[in-house]
């Protein structure tokens, strides 16, 4: 389901990183997190149309392999890296399937990747197959919904998003339905998974150092909207971000 609403958005999604929320929130701190990328191999999952992929080959990545389950997305992202070739290589690929690949990566990333898991046990799989395609002691980033988001707090559309509780219930958390207020607005489901499925599944699949990080409003969204601005997604933010080690 999750693959055949990604291939119709497409190059639309490249809209989403506009947005204020993702633009001074969470492109700067997952940017952030994840560090240096000098010469280092990056395995980006869920990459979508290849924004983060780009991102770390422009910073002196030796090598970047974005896999995403969306095949239009996967087109997106090759007619990108054709226009400006920067040496990125992109596969469709479903994490829960992955298979073996050629080497093992120094970085791992996920942005919107372990919420799509339909189950605790899809989740433990996905996390085992980016385990085995780790070096050890590489480094896994993950982005995600707040497992501690308050669906009745103050609305997000002033950063551009909206995000609701569907009222159902998924396997590993509250279903959740977001939508980017693009022209036309575009809005897909996942769930909110339960931080203790996040913890569980990770540390089964081997990884360790499991650590909590917030996702932080960069100088320039300050600068540019004013605190008072972003008082309510400080108050309660829709996004949290997780690291941990191989």
């Amino acid at each position: 389901m999750a693959s055949q609403l990604y291939d119709q958005i497409g190059e639309a999604f490249e809209g989403f990183k506009s947005l204020p929320l993702a633009r001074y929130g969470e492109v700067p701190a997952f940017l952030g997190m994840v560090g240096d990328v000098r010469g280092k191999a990056v395995l980006d999952l869920a990459s979508g149309t290849g924004f983060y992929s780009r991102e770390f080959m422009r910073r002196g990545a030796a090598e970047v392999l974005g896999i995403d389950i969306s095949g239009e997305m996967v087109a997106v992202a090759r007619a990108m890296e054709e226009r400006e070739p920067l040496g990125v290589r992109y596969e469709v690929g479903d994490i829960a399937e992955l298979r073996p690949l050629e080497r093992r990566f120094d970085i791992a990333t996920a942005v919107q990747l372990l919420n799509y898991a339909p189950d605790a046990a899809a989740m433990e799989r996905m996390c085992r197959n980016v385990h085995r395609s780790l070096a050890p002691g590489a480094e896994f980033f993950v982005l995600a919904q707040n497992p501690d988001y308050r669906f009745d707090g103050p609305p997000l559309d002033k950063y551009g998003f909206r995000c609701e509780a569907t009222g159902k219930e998924g396997g590993t958390g509250p279903g959740i339905r977001l939508t980017a207020l693009l022209d036309p607005p575009v809005s897909f489901e996942s769930t909110c998974p339960r931080r203790e499925v996040y913890e569980q599944s990770l540390r089964a699949a081997g990884f360790r150092d499991l650590t909590w990080v917030p996702v932080r409003v960069s100088d320039s969204g300050l600068e540019e909207f004013g605190a008072d601005f972003w008082a309510d997604f400080l108050a309660n933010p829709p996004l949290e971000m997780l690291r941990c080690r191989a």
